[in-house]
């Protein structure tokens, strides 16, 4: 069974990404979701946290391992034993930035290829932007994310720091 890695910062989690981590395990039959982490953003949630609502959300999902890492993703997958990084598009302007990520990433190591997967058209107009944004201006994102990100959000209340 080809092993996937499915990276992002996942801050929060969105159906969408269940979406596509749904999707990817039709595909691939073993997917490890990985978080990246980044210092230079401030994300809503710590690391653990985000790895902790993924593993929830993940428990169903026997061939899923979540993990996180930092640096070069091609690095991160080969250093797993995967060859396919899978991304999800929404929209076409989400496209040219995946596809110069795919092309650099395929001359830094040509034995990695990048999948893309489109979200159910439900939630094709979600980001962890707008989730962010909805949180700040005080609005429910329980129609948005699953329930133990909810929880999580209401958790937090005003201590959420939030970038807009």
């Amino acid at each position: 069974m080809a092993l996937a890695i499915y990276p992002g910062s996942f801050d929060p989690v969105t159906y969408g990404h269940v979406d596509v981590m749904e999707r990817a395990l039709k595909i691939f039959g073993r997917l490890i979701v990985a978080v990246a982490t980044n210092s230079e953003k401030r994300p809503l949630f710590s690391v653990d946290e985000r790895l902790e609502m993924l593993r929830t959300i993940a428990k169903g999902m026997t061939a899923v391992e979540v993990d996180s890492f930092s640096g070069l993703l091609v690095d991160y997958a080969k250093s797993r034993g995967a060859r396919i990084i899978i991304r999800g598009l929404r929209a076409l302007s989400d496209f040219e930035y995946e596809f110069q990520m795919a092309l650099t990433n395929r001359k830094i190591c040509s034995d990695i290829e990048t999948v893309f997967l489109m979200p159910s058209e439900q939630y094709s107009y979600l980001s962890s932007r707008i989730i962010k944004e909805i949180v700040a201006l005080g609005g429910d994102v329980t129609a948005f994310v699953p329930d133990i990100v909810a929880a999580m959000i209401r958790k937090h209340g005003r201590e959420l720091r939030v970038d807009r």
